[in-house]
């Protein structure tokens, strides 16, 4: 039988601190949260790998490391308002309302300005209706693919769109409904 607090702590000291998770709220949240009732019993041997899973809905769950970078650019702070767009797992969220934010969960549509966004997934193409979710001075994080290349990205609003800046390459599963419009190209 696998010990799940070893294996939380395991990943906090051998793969959050290592790619620069810092602040405290975000490690000590998931250092407290089961990340393996957030997983299929069969896939729970497994929540603690820094790989994404495979979960019943067709999506994936995050990878621990990339998730915690994500979660430590985005500074979330109690009292905050959070909105995760696309949530596959539910831990994410979860992590999010025990560091003390107020998270909504939804597919981007939703009304309202939000301190925090973050996608659960990586993304080709933002649509521009995201920049009107943002409260002032907020932050949207998710993974950016750029031919090929999957990226960790922070993202705040800049007139009537978001710029990003990228932070790591990550293994983080695809959403479809965020590819970009095939073009024509010679």
């Amino acid at each position: 039988m696998q010990d799940f607090q070893v294996a939380r702590r395991a990943m906090i000291d051998s793969q959050l601190r290592p790619e620069g998770v810092t602040r405290p709220l975000v490690l000590a949240a998931m250092a407290r949260l089961p990340r393996e009732d957030f997983v299929p019993v069969e896939a729970r041997p497994f929540a603690y790998f820094d790989r994404s899973i495979p979960l019943p809905n067709g999506r994936a769950m995050m990878p621990p490391a990339a998730l915690g970078r994500l979660l430590n650019e985005l500074d979330p702070q109690p009292g905050l308002r959070a909105l995760v767009v696309d949530p596959a797992s539910g831990y994410p969220a979860a992590v999010l309302r025990d560091i003390g934010l107020t998270v909504d969960e939804g597919d981007g549509s939703e009304q309202g300005s939000y301190d925090v966004i973050l996608i659960d997934g990586a993304i080709e193409e933002l649509p521009g209706s995201f920049a009107g979710l943002f409260a002032q001075d907020g932050r949207i994080g998710t993974a950016l693919i750029d031919r090929g290349v999957t990226r960790l990205a922070i993202g705040v609003r800049a007139g009537k769109g978001v710029a990003f800046r990228t932070l790591a390459d990550a293994d983080v599963a695809q959403l479809a409904r965020f590819r970009r419009p095939a073009a024509f190209t010679f």
